[in-house]
């Protein structure tokens, strides 16, 4: 199971098993991790945790957030990634030896100038250096067809680890392909993406055929089709 080894100026000041789906760090009393000093921002940043997988999210704290000394907004974190919040430091491990496998893949939504021409969409890779996959196979290839807005019947293979929706700083959400289907996980915004005119929890939701997702006011329906070996 991955975990966190806390540190200050080369001294370790604990270890951290990272049990739940997400993880809060911060400031504030009520995050996972606290860390009482003054650089570090009353909710600072998150850790979505999926199998072996870690997915981290700056909340837009004040300082920023740094993995092995690159600021970061979203970062797939990878065998003994360095997470630097000011003075302290937060050694990601991952016992599978690395967190992803492969490259993931992001959709943003972005408003159009004409707010008569609806939202545009965009498919961009995360900048992660591509492997050969070692995903273990899924019954059928999971896919979202977009439902509105300029490029509504659009469709997306969901043939990725994590493919990231949403617009950032707004609302973002990501799907991960598991062995036994798919799951959305809310991991940026004060409003909770919807899945059939309901908002999701923290906790990761598995995907059924025809569901309705509605993220940064784009609607999608996913879906899955077979796989021919």
């Amino acid at each position: 199971m991955p975990r966190l080894i806390l540190s200050m100026d080369g001294l370790v000041l604990k270890e951290m098993v990272l049990e739940k789906e997400r993880t809060t760090i911060g400031r504030k009393p009520h995050n996972d991790i606290q860390i009482d000093n003054l650089a570090i921002s009353g909710d600072h940043a998150a850790i979505v945790t999926i199998l072996n997988d870690a997915f981290l999210e700056d909340m837009n704290s004040t300082n920023g957030t740094y993995v092995n000394g690159q600021p970061v907004k979203k970062h797939v974190l990878q065998n003994n990634d360095v997470i630097e919040l000011g003075k302290y430091r937060l050694k990601y491990i991952s016992e599978g030896g690395g967190a992803v496998t492969e490259q993931s893949e992001a959709m943003s939504f972005a408003q159009s100038p004409d707010p008569d021409a609806g939202r545009e969409v965009t498919v961009v890779p995360e900048p992660q250096a591509a492997a050969p996959s070692s995903a273990p196979p899924v019954a059928a290839l999971g896919m979202i067809q977009i439902l509105s807005g300029t490029h509504a019947g659009r469709t997306l293979e969901l043939s990725k680890s994590l493919t990231t929706l949403g617009k950032p700083g707004l609302q973002v959400a990501v799907i991960t392909r598991r062995p036994h289907g798919y799951f959305i996980t809310h991991v940026e915004g004060t409003v909770f993406p919807v899945v059939n005119g309901r908002p999701l929890d923290a906790q990761a939701r598995r995907l059924s055929d025809h569901d309705i997702i509605e993220i940064a006011g784009v609607k999608m329906e996913f879906f899955s089709q077979t796989v021919t070996p």
